[in-house]
């Protein structure tokens, strides 16, 4: 019998992360979680372990840290070493301004976390999966890395650059037969406009007023589902939004009056 499958998640204590972990271990895959919020990742580990009885590793480092990341990465453990997916989740909006009123420090928390936090990751890992001559890297991008949106402008650019990284990362690798997707979702009721909007929750959930965005089951589901296809099938990229977003200007918000 088969050893169970390991997948690597950045990001994984909230949001697509989090739902990303429990639908792998549903289907009894080994789960190594990273985040920052090292309580909240110890209360996910126990709880994936008392519910689906898969081992579970976490890894608490922020990907902005390189120094961090790489010595996470390179204290696992041997038998967690082989990582069959890994999962660039991390990433995050910070505030929404014209861009002549942008703070610059919202633009490098953005870059930092949602750019080269991935790269950070991805360094460390795909020698191995080289090494293997397998392995499969799923970027989690977003509809504002396909287009542009009013007062989107940098936060718009770091997905455009995952959009171009998962690109060149699958022609890079395509010689050592490793697997690289782009997951592309539109708007989605996660923690992002909390985050986004500095901890307002009441701004945040007017964003999701008059529609049902999609949720982080939704990711899950199709997370899941690229990274079970056949060996010679990938799914490259999958664009997904709910039924209210035709892209990122319109949607179509019933009166709540």
């Amino acid at each position: 019998m088969a050893s169970p499958k390991i997948i690597f998640i950045t990001g994984s204590t909230a949001g697509f992360g989090k739902a990303i972990a429990y639908k792998f271990a549903e289907h009894g895959w080994n789960i190594v979680l990273n985040g920052r919020r090292e309580e909240r990742l110890r209360d996910i580990e126990s709880e994936i372990k008392d519910q689906f009885g898969v081992r579970v590793l976490s890894l608490p480092f922020d990907v902005r840290e390189r120094s961090s990341v790489e010595q996470a990465i390179s204290s696992l453990p041997h038998d967690w070493k082989n990582i069959d997916v890994l999962v660039n989740n991390a990433g995050l909006a910070s505030g929404l301004s014209l861009i002549q009123d942008g703070d610059p420090d919202d633009w490098d928390v953005m870059i930092d976390t949602n750019v080269k936090g991935l790269l950070n990751v991805s360094r460390q890992l795909i020698p191995t999966m080289v090494a293997r001559g397998k392995g499969h890297i799923i970027n989690m991008s977003s509809l504002a890395g396909k287009e542009a949106y009013k007062k989107g402008n940098v936060y718009c650019a770091t997905k455009h650059a995952v959009d171009a990284l998962t690109k060149s990362m699958r022609i890079d690798l395509l010689e050592n037969g490793i697997k690289v997707t782009s997951i592309d979702p539109g708007v989605a009721e996660t923690e992002f406009s909390i985050v986004r909007f500095k901890g307002d929750v009441n701004r945040a959930k007017k964003t999701y007023e008059g529609f049902e965005p999609l949720h982080a089951e939704d990711i899950a589901d199709i997370a899941y589902f690229v990274a079970t296809r056949p060996d010679h099938v990938v799914i490259n990229d999958i664009v997904v939004s709910c039924l209210a977003q035709a892209d990122t200007k319109y949607i179509h918000k019933k009166s709540t009056v």
